[in-house]
Parts: C-alpha cells; structure tokens; sequence
C-alpha cells in the first residue's frame, strides 16, 4: 500500500514530470515497487516516468474510491 506521500508523487510525476524535485525520499519507495522509472531524454536530461505497474496501480486506486 502506497502512503499518501508516495501516492502524491506517483500522481505528480504522471501529471507535471518536470516539476518533480529528484531528491524526493518518496521516489526511492516507488522505484523500488517498479512504479516509476528515471528516463534520459535525448537532450541528456533525466525525469522521471510512471511505469505500467505504476498506471495500473493509479487505475485500481480510482476504481476504489
């Protein structure tokens, strides 16, 4: 189960991946559950991504609301 911490950063990094502070302890939790990814863009930038387990869990969180 995700805390509402984690929750809220999975939700900001599908909406505004750009304002994603990287330090976030929050993203180490979703990383580890496979639910984002670290993408480097072509410019040699990274930011982060939802995966699909992490668009899956997003849906199932929405359904059960």
């Amino acid at each position: 189960m995700l805390s509402p911490h984690e929750f809220a950063t999975l939700l900001l990094v599908k909406d505004a991946p750009n304002q994603v502070d990287m330090d976030r302890e929050e993203l180490d939790a979703l990383l580890e559950r496979q639910l984002v990814q670290l993408e480097r863009l072509a410019s040699g930038n990274e930011r982060w991504r939802v995966t699909e387990t992490g668009n899956n869990a997003l849906r199932a969180i929405k359904r059960s609301s």
